[in-house]
């Protein structure tokens, strides 16, 4: 996915903007793949936080705007302005927010915002590209989807992109990137790259693709691997269904590796899948909180490891967080990405939407990820579902 910051938690669709506010907590795009994020529908948001009405009591008072976060009312006057005087609202309110020092913040015109909702279905229209911000402020490519049109011409991870079109992309927002790598299925687009110093040029044409958000298979001894891929819609009772088919007495590796986030209702329901009710996380929205419980009847007594990276992000870092916390699974890998900041998508004056940072979500112990993540019990750098299966062993399953 487009390893750029920022995933959902609350997200309307775009034609439900106008219904009311969003929350979101991290905001991944897939450049020229879709949007995975942690978003819920405006809906299953509401009932999230009618539910926490008890632990929450009273909405808190507006508190004061933290450093690092964008004022949405200038963010808006600053569109209203640009808009009145002909100029580009979008750029606009871009500008107030990369002076605010808001990292997260993010800005979208509307057809940007209509692709992230199309990928949290798990299907969009691209090239098939997962990339990253590289320090040089290049564009990376981290993967690219097997069977893919960019796949078919050879593109590899580790590529900088440079073009799109024509159009220079270094330095642009991801955003903007994402725009240019979209249009419709069939039609052309020319990339240039780099790759070990040499430039290359590449002519693909744009696809419908999709991706598997969740899989399983069951080794030789038995463990069932679970790889999420990421938490867009009906992934969370894909994982409760195969932890249902798993071979009774024996242990489940949940493979978050490399995954960048999704819907937080998904996130919720996996971690269902091995908690009997109780807290999930906690988050804010300027000061007020608000919680996520899981729902009852999960399997909790089978043994869990789950498997971890740096590209574990957001919602799958709250997913490992909540079952690290209650004691329910082991994290065995490498200390995640570390997105914990919770967004909120509002729409401007123009139709453009800017997702802007108002608070943080906690693990059930209390723990901030925003910029920490989760360190693993146990770490481990290579053959790491080995080193999990051994650490089912220890825990009364396995080989």
């Amino acid at each position: 996915m487009l390893g750029l910051p920022s995933i959902p938690a609350f997200c309307l669709r775009p034609r439900d903007l106008r219904r009311g506010a969003v929350l979101t907590i991290a905001f991944l795009t897939a450049v020229g793949a879709g949007a995975y994020t942690g978003c819920w529908d405006r809906e299953e948001g509401a009932a999230a936080t009618a539910a926490t009405a008890a632990l929450a009591g009273a909405p808190a008072a507006e508190t004061p705007r933290e450093a690092g976060t964008a004022d949405r009312e200038a963010v808006a006057r600053a569109v209203a302005e640009a808009v009145a005087e002909g100029k580009s609202g979008k750029k606009a309110a871009q500008e107030v927010v990369s002076r605010s020092g808001d990292r997260w913040g993010t800005v979208y015109d509307q057809g940007e915002y209509a692709a992230f909702a199309e990928g949290l279905d798990g299907h969009w229209t691209g090239v098939g590209v997962w990339a990253g911000r590289a320090a040089d402020g290049m564009i990376k490519v981290d993967k690219v989807q097997p069977g893919s049109p960019a796949a078919r011409a050879g593109l590899r991870a580790g590529d900088r992109l440079l073009s799109v079109d024509g159009h220079a992309v270094t330095g642009l927002a991801v955003t903007a990137v994402v725009a240019l790598l979209r249009g419709d299925a069939g039609t052309p687009v020319v990339l240039n790259l780099s790759r070990d110093g040499a430039d290359l040029t590449e002519t693909v044409r744009r696809e419908q693709l999709r991706t598997e958000p969740v899989t399983v298979r069951q080794r030789p001894d038995g463990v069932t691997v679970i790889k999420v891929v990421s938490f867009t819609r009906g992934s969370g009772d894909r994982v409760k269904a195969a932890v249902r088919a798993a071979p009774p007495g024996r242990g489940i590796v949940l493979d978050l590796r490399g995954n960048p986030g999704g819907l937080v209702t998904e996130a919720v329901t996996a971690a269902s899948a091995f908690l009997d009710g109780g807290l999930v996380a906690t988050y804010d929205v300027r000061g007020d909180q608000r919680v996520l419980y899981a729902a009852e009847g999960g399997d909790t007594t089978r043994p869990l490891v789950a498997l971890v990276d740096g590209g574990t992000m957001s919602a799958a870092e709250l997913v490992t967080g909540a079952l690290q916390d209650r004691g329910r699974a082991v994290a065995v890998g490498s200390r995640t990405f570390g997105k914990g900041s919770v967004q909120m998508p509002t729409e401007l004056p123009d139709g453009s939407v800017a997702e802007l940072t108002v608070g943080t979500y906690r693990t059930p112990a209390g723990r901030s990820l925003d910029g920490a993540g989760i360190t693993p019990d146990v770490p481990a750098g290579e053959a790491v579902e080995e080193r999990a299966v051994t650490v089912l062993g220890g825990l009364g399953v396995g080989p």
